[in-house]
């Protein structure tokens, strides 16, 4: 579920800023440049809710990287503001929500992060049913 939500994060980036900025999901690295986003959960959690229902809340952090070295943070809330409008709604399987969006800019980088809260329904294991049932019954009398 959460590499989907991350698929779908980066789609609706990919939608909104197109093929001039890259993408990254598994890590970062050393040599990139700017205009880049690197998306990445922090803190998933699990909750049981009511009978097989689970909450499961899911903090992403979107992490942006400027190309301009004099403008740092008028880019970074340029992108902000454009990030917001996109990570409202995403599509996972139908429209999922944003919800608890917030951003900072810290040392030249843009830490945007979005929740994408959803119940799941864990479904038991079967349990055999049974076949034939007999039974015997005696009368007193």
């Amino acid at each position: 579920m959460l590499n989907t939500i991350m698929e779908a994060i980066s789609v609706a980036l990919d939608a909104e800023f197109g093929d001039g900025y890259e993408i990254y999901i598994e890590e970062i690295s050393q040599d990139m440049g700017g205009h880049t986003f690197f998306i990445q959960c922090l803190n998933p959690t699990d909750r049981l809710f009511l009978g097989k229902r689970h909450f499961r809340q899911n903090q992403f952090c979107i992490q942006y990287f400027p190309l301009s070295e004099d403008d740092r943070n008028r880019e970074c809330y340029e992108v902000l503001e454009r990030m917001e409008l996109c990570l409202e709604y995403i599509d996972v399987d139908g429209p999922m929500m944003g919800t608890k969006m917030s951003g900072k800019v810290v040392d030249g980088v843009l830490n945007f992060f979005v929740n994408y809260d959803c119940f799941v329904y864990r479904r038991g294991e079967a349990i055999p049913m049974m076949e034939e049932v007999s039974s015997e019954t005696h009368v007193k009398g």
